[in-house]
C-alpha cells in the first residue's frame, strides 16, 4: 500500500536523489509513493532565491529545482532549491494550522476523509451526485472550503470539478478543417433558421451533436449526441474528421430505431461547423424514400455556448479521460461503459434524477436497450480512468 504522508527521512532521501539526478518514477519507487506525490512535494515546498531574474525553463518541469543542475553555479536565472528541513517545517506548519477552527471532531474528519476518498479520488464522482441524500453536516460551499484548506488529506482541489478554470486553446494552422461561414452548406441551417423553426415547432425534440478528441494526432474520436429534454448523451467511437463515419452512425440508428422513432427523437439537431458534419443531406434524408425526416442546424463560428448543454456534459468525459490522453486505444465497450456511467450521474436540474431515468420514462426500455443504455447503481457510478480497465 502506498504511503499517504512523507516523513522527514523521506524528504531527506528526496533531496539526496535529486542531487544525483534520479528520475521522478525511480524516486517514487524508492520511497513507495505515487509519482505525482514527488512532483507536488518539489513544486509546493521548494525555496526560491530572492531575485528579480528571469525564470529558467528547466524549473518548469521535473525536478522543478536546481539542486542537481550542473550549471547552477554560473547560471544568471532565478534559482529554486529543495531543502528537506525547510520542507518538513512547512509541512508541519500547514498540518497544524489547517486543522484550526474546523467545526468537526477528529473521528468525524477521519470518517468523511475515507468516505470522500472512495467517492471522489477512487471513483471521480461529481459533488452534486454525492451530496444528494448525504448526511454531510456542512454545505457544499463549506466542503469546498475544507478541501481548499487541507482538512481532508485524501483529496485536494485538483480533484474537484470547476475548482480551476482554463484558458481557451488558441487555434493554429494545424487545426482541423471546418465549414466556412459563407458555405452553401449553411444556407437555411443557420441559427436564425434554428430559432425560426423552434418558433413554429415549440415542442420539437432538440439534440446537440459534437465530437470529442484526445490527442490531435489521434485517428479516432468520440461522436456525442445530447438530448436537451433529458440531458442524456449517446456516445460512439468513430474515425476522426470523416463525414462518412457520422453517416454510418446515423444509418445504424435509423435501422435500430425504425424511421418513425428516429424522426421523433432526432427532429432537430444542432451542431458546430466541424468538417465531419459537412454533409447534412446524407443525415437528414431517408435514402429509401428521399424524404427529409430531420433538420440539422449549425451554430455560429466560435460560439460553443449556443450548444452549451453538450459542452458541459463533455466535462464528464474529461473526468475519465483527461485532455491529452489518446483515444486510439479505446474500444466500443470502453465508450459504452463511459456513456452509461455518465448518464447515471444525478443532476440537480433534474431534481436529482439521472438522465437515464428521464430518458427511460420517455422512450421506454426497448429503445434504451437498442441504444446500449442501462442503469448503474448510484454507489457504483465511476468517473475515473479505472473504469476503462475493467
Amino acid at each position: 500500500m502506498k504511503k499517504e504522508r512523507l516523513t522527514i527521512e523521506d524528504r531527506m532521501l528526496i533531496e539526496q536523489l535529486i542531487k544525483l539526478n534520479y528520475k521522478q518514477v525511480d524516486i517514487a519507487k524508492v520511497i513507495d509513493v505515487e509519482s505525482s506525490t514527488i512532483s507536488r512535494e518539489l513544486k509546493n515546498r521548494r525555496c526560491i532565491s530572492p531575485s528579480k531574474l528571469l525564470e529558467c525553463d528547466k524549473t518548469k518541469k521535473f525536478p522543478f529545482v536546481c539542486n542537481g543542475c550542473c550549471s547552477r553555479t554560473n547560471c544568471k536565472k532565478r534559482k529554486y532549491y529543495y531543502n528537506y528541513k525547510k520542507a518538513h517545517q512547512n509541512y508541519k506548519y500547514l498540518l497544524s494550522n489547517s486543522r484550526r477552527g474546523i467545526d468537526m471532531t477528529l473521528d468525524e474528519l477521519d470518517y468523511w476523509n475515507d468516505f470522500f476518498k472512495d467517492k471522489i479520488k477512487d471513483k471521480n464522482q461529481p459533488i452534486l451526485h454525492i451530496f444528494n441524500e448525504l448526511n454531510f453536516p456542512k454545505s457544499i460551499q463549506t466542503f469546498y472550503s475544507y478541501v481548499h484548506k487541507g482538512y481532508f488529506s485524501n483529496i485536494n482541489d485538483e480533484m474537484l470539478a470547476r475548482s480551476y478554470s482554463y484558458k481557451p486553446r488558441k487555434r493554429t494552422e494545424e487545426d482541423a478543417k471546418t465549414i466556412r461561414n459563407d458555405s452553401v452548406i449553411r444556407n437555411g441551417r443557420k441559427m436564425e433558421d434554428f430559432y425560426q423553426y423552434l418558433k413554429e415547432h415549440p415542442n420539437a425534440s432538440i439534440v446537440e451533436m459534437d465530437t470529442v478528441i484526445g490527442k490531435f494526432e489521434d485517428k479516432k474520436c468520440i461522436l456525442t449526441l445530447y438530448f436537451r429534454n433529458s440531458k442524456l448523451m449517446l456516445m460512439f467511437l468513430i474515425n476522426k474528421y470523416k463525414p462518412s463515419e457520422v453517416e454510418k452512425v446515423f444509418n445504424k440508428l435509423k435501422e435500430k430505431l425504425t424511421i418513425e422513432v428516429f424522426k421523433e427523437m432526432f427532429e432537430v439537431i444542432l451542431t458546430d461547423n466541424g468538417w465531419e458534419f459537412s454533409k447534412p443531406n446524407e443525415l437528414e434524408i431517408n435514402s429509401s424514400t428521399g424524404e427529409k425526416i430531420i433538420n440539422i442546424f449549425y451554430t455560429e463560428p466560435y460560439s460553443s455556448w449556443q450548444k452549451g448543454g453538450i459542452e458541459r456534459n463533455h466535462e464528464f468525459i474529461r473526468y475519465i479521460i483527461p485532455k491529452g490522453i489518446s483515444f486510439d486505444n479505446l474500444t466500443k465497450k470502453n465508450v459504452i461503459d463511459m456513456m452509461n456511467h455518465i448518464n447515471n450521474v444525478q443532476r440537480k436540474s433534474l431534481e436529482y434524477k439521472t438522465p437515464y431515468q428521464i430518458f427511460l420514462k420517455k422512450y421506454g426500455e426497448d429503445i434504451s436497450k437498442q441504444l446500449h443504455l442501462k442503469q448503474i447503481p448510484k454507489d457504483e457510478v465511476n468517473l475515473s480512468y479505472k473504469l476503462l480497465r475493467k
